[in-house]
């Protein structure tokens, strides 16, 4: 590959989170509000469709901060009786979500920083996800970030890719994206010009001519 930067996805390829039912249950209870771990799962379970569904409302911090409160709604309807009221839903909801870097973040960033690749994140979240980047200490290794709530465009759309490019002075053959969905990551950005890369770490997950099992493979593939 001739490859000058390297695009990657946010949840599923740089960052995991936490499994969130067992975590707000616990906030819930000590909060007042106990109720059983399966019925927070389920509610959540709706909560997090309507999410991805109006992800794009997160567009700043007023747009966010409606979107969160509409997602607790629909959390506290769906636990019904004994839920906490709305607000205290949406500051519980929020703080159930921890997110953690993937082992392999690190150790495949400092490899392409010794390559002298320009590195940026693409992804579908909405405004905050400079935030949590920040917060995990990661944030400052990227010449851009962009989240699609943020720009309008959402993965697949090739637009999303073309202004991650355009920030980084960059153009699309130059670029590699590696995400963890195939057809918002690796179609996506081929439709929009860019250079592949699938990310399955599934345990039955074999690397192929697109497909990588870890992030560290970046550079071998790059070198290749």
């Amino acid at each position: 590959m001739t490859v000058r930067a390297v695009l990657l996805d946010a949840f599923g390829t740089l960052l995991r989170m936490d499994p969130p039912a067992p975590v707000l249950t616990a906030l819930m209870a000590d909060a007042g509000f106990p109720l059983d771990e399966q019925q927070v799962a389920d509610a959540l379970a709706l909560e997090i469709r309507h999410y991805r569904l109006h992800m794009q409302l997160g567009r700043d911090a007023q747009g966010l901060a409606a979107l969160r409160a509409e997602c607790a709604g629909v959390l506290v309807d769906a636990l019904g009786p004994g839920a906490p009221p709305i607000p205290l839903a949406t500051d519980l909801l929020v703080e159930s979500l921890r997110f953690h870097l993937f082992d392999d973040v690190l150790p495949a960033l400092d490899r392409l920083d010794d390559m002298g690749l320009v590195l940026g994140v693409v992804s579908n979240w909405d405004c905050a996800l400079p935030q949590h980047l920040t917060r995990l200490g990661v944030a400052d290794r990227f010449g851009v970030i962009v989240a699609s709530a943020a720009v309008g465009y959402q993965k697949p759309d090739p637009g999303i890719f073309t202004m991650a490019l355009s920030a980084l002075g960059m153009a699309p053959a130059e670029a590699l994206h590696v995400g963890d969905r195939r057809v918002e990551d690796l179609d996506g950005a081929r439709s929009a010009g860019l250079q592949a890369l699938l990310l399955d770490r599934s345990p039955q997950a074999e690397a192929a001519d697109d497909v990588i099992t870890t992030l560290v493979q970046i550079p071998v593939r790059i070198a290749a």
